[in-house]
C-alpha cells in the first residue's frame, strides 16, 4: 500500500510541475515555415548564379586554334 501512495504522490506533483511551467518550448510549425523560405531563398539564388553564369558562357566567342 506504501508504493501505491508513494507512486501516487510523485505522479501527481510532477504532472503539477509540468503545468506551471509556461514555457514549453517552440511549435514545429513555424520553425518548419523558416526552413521551407530559407530553402525557397537558397534555390531562387542558385538559380539565378546558374543563369548568369550559362549566359556569360555563351556569350563568350568561339575559341579559334592558333
Amino acid at each position: 500500500m506504501y508504493l501505491y501512495t508513494y507512486l501516487h504522490t510523485a505522479v501527481v506533483n510532477r504532472l503539477a510541475e509540468l503545468r506551471r511551467e509556461a514555457d514549453r518550448g517552440d511549435s514545429p510549425v513555424p520553425t518548419a515555415v523558416i526552413i521551407f523560405g530559407l530553402v525557397a531563398v537558397a534555390m531562387a539564388v542558385t538559380t539565378l548564379a546558374l543563369t548568369k553564369a550559362n549566359n556569360w558562357m555563351n556569350a563568350i566567342p568561339n575559341n579559334t586554334a592558333p
